[in-house]
């Protein structure tokens, strides 16, 4: 089934509210004529996770297995690095080998991915790319919205029929909600984790707030270490201890979509590929289905690979940062490099380092969520984020 001709419908002009209004992660499906889906399709108006699971893998995860609870379906998981390293490349470059291999093998005719803007190294510019440059120079994550499904009429109008989407948790879920429109013989999805994104002005005050030199800044990280991690122009890495962060200036800077999602690890991909469960200077590889292991095996002969491990206990940890979030502390810098290290040292790794993270995350969102948004608070977290929340004792 394909959209009825784009001249029949138009998506909203860039501006207009949308319809999730402020709870809107700008991922693009609005500005397209799919907008007529967009009450079945939006992860803040419809929360599908268990159906759009069955569709994507063909089957949704096992919620008394806690790999699959915290991570989703899954048939294998690993840490790997490239061999050789692409230059400019936030890490190694697999998420750019896999789309460039996946397009110069003919396996797709086209990838969705993000460059960013002539005039800005950090807005975000979804294209359809066509040939490897494109997909080289959309190297390096943008740590913004970005409405990469706003090429989807695009995609209609070019006639391509097989497809790499790389995009972060709701971007893919409303893209699952309506890829039978799509026309497409086949889609893969290479998907990223997410989690505490900014729109332009918002990344801008965490910059300013954060880095020695925020203009210099060419990507960061929020790293195993439990330290950002600031590239800079020159090649320099600055790092800065999360406890460090000036909360009580940065709680407000994230945007409310992200402070209601519970999608950290893009459980609708077919292959994700992020950090947090990987040892630091490794990728996070988990597959999840068939196409996610094809799309593996094309690079693999690229990549140093090993197994994944966990360790430590992040309960404790968690439930302490829970206040200390709400009420916005901050450490003195020469306190918050002492915890760094000590809890680096001691503190969750592997595996136990993801599971902490997300702990983390969906708490501070669940509380949100109740506190700002009480009426969807029910039917906007999954069962999994459900049982997770459900861990630590929660302020009102």
């Amino acid at each position: 089934m394909t959209l009825a001709p784009h001249h029949k419908a138009r998506g909203l002009p860039r501006g207009v509210p949308r319809p999730a209004r402020e709870l809107c992660s700008d991922c693009g499906l609005c500005d397209t004529p799919y907008i007529h889906y967009v009450r079945q399709a939006c992860a803040f108006l419809h929360q599908q996770f268990p159906q759009l699971e069955q569709q994507s893998h063909g089957r949704a995860r096992h919620l008394d297995r806690e790999q699959e609870l915290y991570f989703g379906v899954h048939e294998e998981m690993m840490a790997a690095r490239k061999r050789q390293p692409i230059a400019g490349a936030q890490w190694t470059g697999i998420v750019t080998t896999i789309a460039t291999t996946m397009l110069t093998r003919g396996v797709v005719e086209g990838v969705v991915c993000v460059q960013n803007s002539a005039t800005d190294r950090f807005a975000p510019q979804p294209i359809l790319a066509t040939r490897p440059e494109q997909i080289l120079a959309a190297r390096v994550n943008k740590p913004t919205l970005s409405p990469n499904l706003s090429v989807l009429e695009e995609i209609q109008r070019s006639g391509l029929r097989r497809l790499l989407v790389i995009g972060v948790g709701c971007q893919i879920q409303a893209l699952r909600s309506v890829q039978d429109k799509l026309g497409l013989e086949q889609l893969y999805v290479l998907g990223t984790p997410c989690v505490d994104n900014v729109n332009r002005a918002g990344l801008q005050k965490f910059l300013e707030t954060t880095s020695r030199s925020p203009e210099t800044v060419v990507h960061y990280e929020f790293m195993q270490d439990f330290r950002v991690h600031f590239k800079h122009e020159d090649g320099s890495t600055e790092t800065v201890p999360f406890f460090g962060l000036k909360t009580n200036q940065l709680k407000d800077v994230f945007a409310p979509s992200c402070m209601s999602c519970f999608d950290y690890v893009n459980g609708l991909a077919d292959l994700v590929v992020g950090y947090m469960g990987a040892p630091f200077g490794w990728q996070w590889l988990v597959v999840r289905n068939p196409k996610g292991q094809q799309m593996l095996e094309l690079v693999l002969d690229q990549l140093e690979t090993q197994g994944v491990s966990s360790q430590g206990d992040r309960h404790q940890a968690v439930q302490q940062s829970i206040p200390a979030y709400d009420r916005g502390v901050t450490l003195p810098m020469w306190a918050a490099r002492l915890m760094g290290v000590l809890i680096e040292r001691f503190g969750p790794k592997g595996l136990e380092y993801a599971r902490f993270s997300i702990d983390s995350h969906f708490t501070r969102n669940y509380l949100y969520l109740k506190r700002h948004h009480p009426d969807k608070l029910e039917a906007q977290v999954p069962e999994f984020a459900q049982r997770i929340v459900r861990q630590y004792n929660l302020p009102d």
